[in-house]
């Protein structure tokens, strides 16, 4: 990890499940009863991370510089 890790986060009162970001990002992101979690809050930036979030139908994951807390993710 380095001085540009995003942070990901699920909010778990809007996630459905669907589960776009597991197949988009299955080295970022599980279901775990139904429900996206990250595999780890921090991150080195990667594409397939940003896509997951920016896939979410319900807008559930937030992809943020962990440093400045600037929104990577999803893109408005």
């Amino acid at each position: 990890m380095g001085e540009n890790d995003w942070r990901v986060r699920v909010d778990q009162a809007q996630c459905i499940g669907a589960g776009i970001c597991a197949s988009t990002a299955p080295a970022h992101f599980r279901l775990v009863d139904g429900l996206s979690q990250p595999l780890a809050g921090l991150v080195d930036p990667a594409e397939e991370v940003r896509d997951a979030a920016d896939s979410c139908p319900m807008e559930a994951i937030t992809v943020t510089d962990a440093e400045t807390g600037d929104p990577v993710a999803p893109q408005p």
